[in-house]
């Protein structure tokens, strides 16, 4: 018996993730395969990523990059979707995703994404390592390889790009303000031990016209003053973002 060829894969890959793991995994039954990597889990993410597939791949990587890149390599798929355990794919979506793979003849296609604060839609004024306002999720196999960082990793497409997706993808990138401020804060730890290794920061002075320049183009230009106090804290966090990180890689120690 010839076995079905694999049309799309959703691939995951996840370090602690219990709290959001099945209400993402749940909206994947889509795809023809989900593939879960599973990167030095503690707690019971495994347990629950059993529950949805048995294409489990466990292992420890120190660099997101690698990491999703083991992802993608486990897959088994024509077309790849890739997804993260704070996003939730709703069915009109899921259904596009499904007839794109089954039909297109580029080679890769962007997906627009919706930013939740909490329960708040933020739609303007992401970007710039913080939050995405699109991503390029769905793409055939050997179209996509993430670059050796530890977090956003450089990202090398090659192939013919598609239309960008009609309908959206639901990001929960923060509950609350607290929440915004812890990831910052560990953002930039990372961001700062890639500067260290790569030598690639920047300078002093040019970080802080990053500043200026970052949140003009977050609050601004992207509109983000049309979300009201959301939108200036997601600008806030935008422009230090790189100058936090290059004051931590030149003033810190890990």
């Amino acid at each position: 018996m010839i076995a079905e060829p694999c049309v799309l894969s959703a691939v995951i890959s996840v370090r602690n993730e219990e709290d959001q793991l099945a209400d993402c995994l749940a909206t994947l039954s889509f795809a023809d395969e989900i593939v879960v990597l599973l990167d030095d889990c503690t707690d019971g993410s495994r347990e629950i990523a059993s529950r949805f597939t048995d294409r489990l791949v466990d292992g420890d990587w120190a660099l997101e990059g690698d990491r999703r890149n083991a992802g993608i390599e486990a897959c088994r798929g024509i077309w790849i979707f890739e997804i993260d355990a704070d996003e939730r794919v709703p069915e009109a979506l899921g259904a596009e995703i499904r007839r794109v793979a089954e039909t297109s003849s580029f080679d890769w296609h962007g997906i627009p994404v919706d930013n939740y604060i909490g329960d708040r839609l933020v739609r303007r004024g992401w970007g710039g390592s913080w939050g995405k306002p699109q991503y390029s999720g769905l793409f055939r196999r050997g179209v996509k390889r993430w670059g050796a960082q530890r977090l956003h990793p450089a990202l090398d497409l090659t192939g013919k790009p598609g239309p960008t997706l009609t309908n959206r993808l639901d990001h929960y990138v923060d509950r609350n303000i607290s929440d915004m401020i812890r990831r910052l804060d560990s953002y930039t730890s990372a961001r700062a031990r890639d500067i260290r290794e790569h030598g690639d920061g920047g300078s002093y002075a040019g970080n802080l016209r990053r500043v200026v320049t970052r949140f003009w183009k977050c609050y601004v230009s992207r509109r983000g003053y049309r979300e009201g106090k959301y939108g200036l804290l997601v600008a806030l966090c935008a422009a230090l973002y790189p100058l936090l990180s290059y004051l931590k890689a030149t003033l810190e120690d890990d």
